[in-house]
């Protein structure tokens, strides 16, 4: 475990989020009675040596917050590992719980928000006391070259973060923009069951998104 890890471990900035992943952690869902609930911050995962950023919104609730694993064991998770696995950026196309042997390739996955909110509705301050964590994520990341924005939230965090100009940067799943030198801003809708019960997000659309970022990194690999 790093420094950073443990700091999101430990983190306490927010109490609404602190009781209310505590009070999941506690209730549990009924399939998952007899699991211990993870209950607290979720780190990232994968390596900071990756070229690929994803950003999420935040822990599920009976997913990350039970696993400890963000994308892991829910819903989300199983559509998003189908799609990193048929790109090759998985090993395996689901992501069930730690210690399932699941690594993933040059790629880095975290979320704006480290800790399950209610309803999946942080405040603006919530996402601004995390927002330190997001930039100590990307200072790690010496050789990012793509960040994968997977929702709204996830897209204006970044863009806030990196100020961007909100004229020009607007959302829209496909939407992909070079914002300096060798780093582009890719937008996707988030692979909520919501999202891909309303046919908003499809494997389709998902694996065209991972096939435009492969096409972006290509050109770096081959120098």
């Amino acid at each position: 475990m790093n420094s950073l890890e443990k700091e999101i471990i430990d983190c306490k900035k927010c109490k609404r989020l602190v009781l209310f992943r505590e009070k999941i952690a506690e209730k549990k869902r009924r399939q998952y009675i007899n699991q211990n609930y993870w209950g607290k911050g979720v780190p990232g995962f994968g390596s900071f040596d990756a070229e690929v950023l994803i950003l999420g919104l935040a822990p599920a609730a009976h997913g990350a917050n039970r696993t400890g694993r963000i994308f892991t064991g829910d819903k989300s998770a199983a559509f998003l590992f189908k799609c990193l696995y048929n790109a090759g950026i998985s090993n395996k196309p689901n992501s069930i719980e730690k210690g399932d042997g699941l690594k993933i390739f040059n790629c880095y996955i975290t979320c704006a928000l480290k800790c399950v909110p209610p309803l999946d509705k942080p405040t603006k301050k919530e996402l601004s006391n995390c927002l330190s964590y997001f930039a100590k994520e990307i200072t790690l990341l010496k050789n990012l070259k793509v960040i994968l924005t997977l929702g709204r939230v996830a897209f204006e965090t970044c863009t806030n973060y990196l100020q961007l100009d909100k004229k020009i940067y607007k959302f829209s799943h496909g939407a992909n923009f070079l914002i300096k030198k060798n780093l582009y801003l890719f937008a996707s809708y988030h692979p909520s069951p919501r999202n891909v019960n309303t046919k908003r997000i499809n494997e389709d659309k998902m694996n065209e998104v991972f096939k435009k970022i492969k096409g972006v990194l290509k050109p770096h690999q081959n120098n």
